[in-house]
């Protein structure tokens, strides 16, 4: 078991920012891919964005333009920077990673967008 350290979650008003991270305790040069799911109640897991150790992205189309995803391998993190959020983008957002061929799941950070 991986124990994936999240933080970065809170509550935004609609058009406000935050920013996502994920730290793990383990060479992230082997992470293959990291990435964001979104769990909100009464609605299926939601892919929100994942990024591959060559750098490659992949956005879930209700967060593309607003959300970018990245990683700093030096510090075994990876970061979800969330720009214009609406109220629909209130869930839970769980980061996985994916290391050597075996996935992890953090705890989850709720991620509130209200006015």
């Amino acid at each position: 078991q991986v124990p994936l350290v999240e933080s970065g979650g809170g509550q935004v008003q609609p058009g406000g920012s935050l920013r996502l991270s994920c730290q793990a305790p383990i060479n992230f040069n082997e992470v293959n891919v990291v990435g964001w799911n979104r769990r909100a109640p009464g609605k299926e897991d939601e892919l929100v964005a994942t990024i591959t150790i060559g750098r490659a992205t992949h956005y879930g189309v209700a967060v593309r333009g607003r959300f970018a995803i990245s990683r700093d391998d030096a510090k075994n993190t990876a970061f979800l920077q969330m720009n214009n959020l609406l109220p629909r983008d209130t869930a839970t957002y769980v980061c996985a990673v994916s290391h050597k061929g075996i996935p992890y799941y953090g705890q989850g950070v709720q991620v509130t967008v209200s006015s």
